[in-house]
């Protein structure tokens, strides 16, 4: 049966009629709403400011039973795999944030820079913007996550978030020949269980996708944060090359699309038959 939507800025939230699995999907970074005030602020064209977006991974995201919870703006203007005091004084003015490798890469929770490094803006931009994106953005998507989660486990005595997001080709280049055309992060075994974690493996595997761990990207603010393998609360982050479906200089779907996102579609099934089968019973 179609699923029942509920549309609220800032996130698109797809509850199923009934809930059968503990499985959750999210795409905090597919968000496409780039906002008027926004474009004419930065110094970047559109399709340049889009280079940070993982385009296109949110209509992958369908699957019977399972909630879908997708970002509506783009990551170029709030990232939501940041934490909300990831703030950067390089672009905000007078911010006062904890320092770290993402802050000094300009990738806070506001973005200095787009993929290549490239600045978005010419200056900088003042404190009450600043948190006036975090309080629309930032806040209610993570409630709502946070909801999901908590509703989720104490449903099915676990959950399960399955956080997709997508990678540049050049990210994992450098891993050679055979490059990864799956990354699952799972923060060193630290945000899932080993059967999450494993089943997950098998499920990529199963459809012939060639699967990493961990390298380059374990999982950053969202594994970290809500992955509590110990309080029933899994989390693996899913990054899929983008070579794969859509082509990253014009951002725009290659005619193979529709049979990835069949090959995906059997994936998702997988994922969420993961939470199917109670843990309990997992580990009889």
């Amino acid at each position: 049966m179609p699923a029942k939507l509920a549309a609220q800025l800032p996130y698109t939230l797809r509850l199923p009629h009934r809930q059968s699995t503990s499985a959750v999907f999210a795409s905090p970074h597919s968000g496409d709403f780039y906002p008027a005030d926004f474009v004419a602020q930065a110094v970047l064209p559109l399709d340049v400011l889009r280079s940070s977006e993982d385009a296109f991974v949110d209509r992958f995201l369908a699957v019977e039973g399972a909630p879908v919870l997708t970002a509506r703006y783009p990551r170029a203007f709030v990232d939501l795999n940041r934490s909300a005091d990831d703030l950067d004084p390089a672009v905000i003015a007078g911010a006062v944030g904890r320092a770290n490798a993402r802050i000094a890469a300009g990738l806070g929770v506001i973005p200095r820079v787009v993929s290549g490094g490239r600045a978005i803006y010419r200056g900088k931009l003042s404190q009450a913007e600043a948190a006036g994106r975090l309080a629309t953005v930032w806040h209610p998507y993570h409630a709502c996550l946070r909801a999901l989660l908590d509703e989720t486990r104490a449903a099915f005595g676990e959950a399960i978030l399955f956080d997709f997001h997508s990678m540049p080709s050049e990210a994992i280049e450098i891993t050679g020949p055979l490059r990864p055309e799956i990354v699952i992060g799972d923060r060193y075994g630290a945000s899932a269980s080993a059967r999450v974690i494993g089943a997950a493996l098998a499920a990529f595997e199963a459809e012939g996708f060639r699967v990493a761990r961990n390298a380059p990207f374990a999982g950053a603010y969202i594994a970290q944060t809500y992955g509590q393998p110990d309080q029933g609360v899994h989390v693996l982050q899913i990054e899929i090359d983008r070579a794969l479906y859509m082509d990253q200089r014009t951002i725009r779907p290659l005619p193979e699309f529709d049979a990835f996102a069949q090959r995906i579609a059997a994936v998702i099934a997988g994922l969420a038959d993961i939470g199917r089968k109670p843990a309990r019973l997992a580990a009889e």
